[in-house]
């Protein structure tokens, strides 16, 4: 290094060489042999390391600390994080053989920046265009080895974890459709829907702060009235994924290292948290915690963290980032009073006292940071008949691949309904009633014909109270009676 003045050295991690090449028995390690010479400034020196590792290794030998200058490096801006790409555009042409389309820069930096949270520009980006030349070169379907924009989004898809329709669909058609989407899938709750719709829709045009979950909401209302299913048929329309936690498993004080992960030090410690390894997993998601109201009173603390800066902290120190889940919370208190028959001013006086044993039973911290409290009504026959219908809508779906179709009467229908739903659990039991009623004994036809094919009719015999089912096929006709 002394012979050439203009050589300089640079040292990548260089808090590695703190105790590098030292022994328990006092042998100096690298930092304080480099210590002399830069001291006499016999050469020039470029260290990098991470702020992390500066405040944990390097900053802690102040010998060597002050004999370096310490300028901190930003992340780049999105456009010059775009030049930079340009910048390397050859070298990973000519290193992968393959030629890049100018707008993947732009669209490598737009989607790493939004879906690539545990890194940094311009390192994600460069990442991204890198996998995917590599994922291009060897796909022998394209004759032509062109870098174009979607190829970018179907890389990015894979090292995400979000479905490829997710990131390709327009957002603003998906939040504009909401609404409508969800009334045709949850049946009774239009104030639910529109409650829940308006919030997201507000949060996604950022008209709130930034910092802080997609939308936090509390589903109350008595069990079986589409509390849980709201939640689900949401994840699905927006196209994210679905992640549900029972809180009834959350109900002792330790549970909460159930969640983050243990301590140092305690029982499970290398295991990870659920909740953070979950969301760390899949930033992108609708998070269900179902029957909040059983939790331990130290979840609600956790719970604070994440509805007021979106972001928690992990047992290993981790940061993980909630920005872009919506979290959902349900819960059955005050429930028993929307239950009761009561009409005109009664009817307000039983909301009345939902809303009071909701105020009495979660804190005002807590209330204060849900965008949302949103109640549940009770289902009607009405509503309940159009839940038979969707069962069923899913259970033909189910049998088009075996190319089948089915037929319900009107009075199978209402037989159903009136066996699947019930003023106290709702339509919690209508799965059960169709499992046993329907499918268990269609399965049975299906097992004694070799190749079903036809439609199947469902009806209801009131004189003999039995489920009549039959396949109509071209050859010969099966009927069964449950």
């Amino acid at each position: 290094m002394k012979k050439k003045n203009n050589n300089i050295l640079f040292i990548d991690e260089i808090h590695t060489i703190i105790g590098a090449g030292g022994t328990s028995s006092g042998s100096i390690d690298a930092s304080n042999i480099l210590k002399p010479a830069l001291t006499k400034g016999s050469f020039k020196c470029i260290g990098s390391t991470t702020y992390t590792e500066y405040r944990n290794y390097f900053e802690k030998d102040r010998a060597l600390c002050r004999r370096f200058q310490k300028i901190d490096v930003e992340e780049p801006s999105f456009e010059d994080s775009i030049n930079i790409l340009k910048g390397v555009k050859k070298f990973y042409e000519k290193f992968h053989s393959v030629e890049f389309d100018d707008d993947c820069f732009t669209e490598a930096v737009k989607l790493s920046k939004k879906y690539l949270l545990n890194s940094k520009l311009p390192d994600k980006a460069i990442d991204l265009i890198d996998e995917t030349a590599a994922s291009v070169k060897i796909n022998f379907k394209k004759k032509i080895k062109k870098v174009g924009v979607p190829d970018i989004q179907e890389t990015l898809s894979k090292i995400a974890n979000i479905p490829e329709n997710t990131i390709k669909s327009d957002e603003r058609i998906k939040l504009n459709n909401l609404e409508r989407d969800l009334r045709t899938l949850i049946f009774g709750q239009d104030k639910a829907v529109n409650a829940l719709s308006s919030a997201i829709k507000l949060s996604k045009t950022g008209l709130r702060n930034q910092d802080k979950t997609i939308g936090s909401f509390l589903f109350t209302g008595p069990t079986g009235v589409g509390k849980t299913e709201l939640a689900k048929q949401l994840a699905n329309t927006m196209k994210i994924n679905f992640i549900r936690f029972d809180m009834s498993e959350y109900m002792e004080r330790h549970s909460v290292s159930k969640l983050i992960g243990a301590p140092p030090g305690y029982v499970g410690y290398d295991q990870g948290g659920q909740l953070t390894d979950a969301i760390d997993k899949s930033p992108f998601s609708v998070v269900l915690l179902d029957e909040i109201e059983k939790a331990h009173p130290d979840v609600f603390n956790i719970l604070l963290q994440i509805m007021d800066y979106g972001r928690l902290t992990d047992h290993m120190g981790k940061r993980i980032d909630f920005t872009n889940v919506i979290l959902i919370m349900t819960s059955n208190v005050g429930a028993n009073e929307i239950i009761k028959e009561k009409v005109g001013f009664l009817a307000n006086f039983a909301s009345n006292d939902n809303e009071k044993e909701i105020n009495s039973f979660f804190s005002p911290e807590f209330r204060n940071r849900l965008d949302a409290i949103i109640n549940f009504d009770k289902l009607g026959k009405k509503e309940s008949i159009k839940i038979v219908e969707k069962f069923l809508m899913e259970l033909e779906s189910q049998l088009v691949e075996k190319d089948l179709t089915i037929n319900v009467t009107s009075s199978a229908k209402n037989k159903i309904q009136e066996l699947g739903f019930d003023v106290i659990n709702g339509a919690r039991p209508m799965a059960r009633v169709i499992q046993e009623k329907i499918k268990i004994p269609l399965s049975e036809i299906l097992l004694k014909t070799k190749k079903p094919s036809g439609t199947i009719n469902i009806d209801y015999s009131s004189k003999n109270e039995k489920f009549l089912i039959k396949i109509m096929s071209h050859k010969k006709k099966i009927k069964l009676s449950t």
